[in-house]
């Protein structure tokens, strides 16, 4: 083999390295930008069953408490008409006493 020849088959291998290397770094760079399409689509996934996980359990809260709640209107509205009627009740016994002590005033007076 003449050194001529040797010299080609030199630069022809370094062109094909040169390829190569041209080849991997673009299957690299097409790799990294693969893999950060992906991890953005997982944090996005991610951060979506986030929230709705969170609006569901604000959901379920909100029910909870308007049963809570409806339950303690129901108590309350209980509770006043007892203390309405018992009220009631009393106003008439303190009519009755303020009208009996009146009327013993002025027939003690007459």
């Amino acid at each position: 083999m003449s050194r001529t020849d040797i010299l080609s088959g030199i630069k022809q291998a370094e062109k094909d390295a040169d390829a190569l290397i041209s080849e991997a770094e673009a299957a690299r760079k097409t790799a990294i930008a693969e893999a950060r399409r992906n991890s953005v689509k997982k944090i996005q996934d991610a951060e979506a069953q986030c929230r709705s996980a969170f609006e569901s359990a604000i959901t379920a809260a909100k029910v909870k408490l308007d049963s809570e709640r409806a339950e303690l209107l129901k108590d309350g509205t209980t509770a006043a008409a007892s203390i309405e009627q018992r009220s009631t009740v009393k106003m008439q016994e303190v009519k009755d006493f303020l009208n009996k002590e009146f009327e013993r005033t002025l027939n003690v007076t007459s």
